[in-house]
């Protein structure tokens, strides 16, 4: 019996954002996934065909979603494109652990952005979102710079944060499905005309064929079908019950995923100080968790 009265003494397990950081887990992958197949396409066709992937799998449930989860979608769906391009685009130059400290940098970009929407800045929350950030910086600050490509992955990091944001304001007006679904319809159609004027006056889009092999297609279906369409779907749903400042925190884990696959498919090493960086945002992500009350103020 006192087996028994531990285990109802333990804390509940918070189901929406243990999901989204399964969610963080599978993008963490996406770093060398992307990285691998920036050597035959570019940024923004990578990010058309992988929607195209996606559109086609969630399709059933855009057709019968409503006009108002259109609308959402609609906007989710331009910003969450641009951070996906924009990202994208950077890796074609940078190393993927330099990508995603820069694409983490919304952990901080989510509380301070959320001043503009009437959010309150926590100072225990920002100090985590530093914490994390330090320690993300530690990690991944690896390689040279490159202006335009640093430019780029920053932007994308705005545009996610903003991503966030708005998200966790509109979830719940919609059933999870339909506003995932929607939204990358959306990016399917808006990456594809974006793909086809940017490739005017080139032979890129008669050679795509051509530059198509297995581990390409390989890579297509997870970025499109599981990083896009299911994982979409997850953040949707847990986004409806998360804030955005605690869902920024979980997905500063992002990088931590990403260094590992990074070693292991692509041989970037994480040394002592990368480590020491990993350990930092491990612990601002659990001090997330922590709630300050009046007399620890005190």
């Amino acid at each position: 019996m006192p087996c028994v009265a531990f285990l109802f003494t333990l804390p509940r397990v918070n189901m929406p954002a243990l999901s989204l950081l399964f969610v963080t887990l599978v993008w963490g992958l996406t770093f060398p996934v992307l990285k691998l197949a920036t050597a035959h396409f570019t940024g923004l066709e990578i990010s058309a065909l992988r929607f195209l992937v996606a559109a086609f799998c969630l399709l059933p449930w855009a057709v019968r979603a409503p006009r108002k989860t259109w609308m959402d979608g609609a906007v989710l769906g331009a910003l969450v494109l641009f951070s996906y391009v924009a990202q994208a685009y950077g890796l074609q130059f940078i190393s993927s652990n330099r990508s995603a400290f820069l694409t983490s940098l919304n952990v901080l970009m989510v509380p301070l952005l959320g001043v503009l929407f009437g959010n309150r800045l926590s100072w225990h929350k920002v100090l985590c979102a530093l914490l994390a950030c330090a320690g993300i910086g530690l990690m991944s600050w690896d390689g040279g710079a490159n202006w335009k490509a640093d430019t780029a992955t920053v932007a994308g990091a705005a545009g996610n944060a903003l991503y966030v944001i708005v998200l966790s304001a509109r979830a719940g007006r919609h059933e999870a499905r339909s506003l995932a679904a929607t939204q990358i319809v959306w990016m399917a159609a808006l990456g594809c005309l974006w793909m086809i004027a940017d490739a005017q006056g080139t032979d890129r889009l008669h050679t795509m064929g051509s530059r198509l092999n297995a581990e390409i297609l390989w890579g297509l279906a997870y970025l499109g079908i599981v990083a896009s369409a299911v994982m979409l779907f997850l953040q949707a749903r847990a986004q409806r019950h998360v804030s955005a400042d605690k869902a920024a925190l979980i997905y500063a884990l992002e990088p931590v995923f990403a260094a590992v696959f990074a070693w292991l498919m692509l041989s970037e090493a994480l040394g002592l100080r990368g480590t020491l960086g990993a350990a930092l945002v491990v612990l601002a992500v659990l001090g997330s968790e922590w709630k300050p009350n009046a007399s620890s103020l005190a």
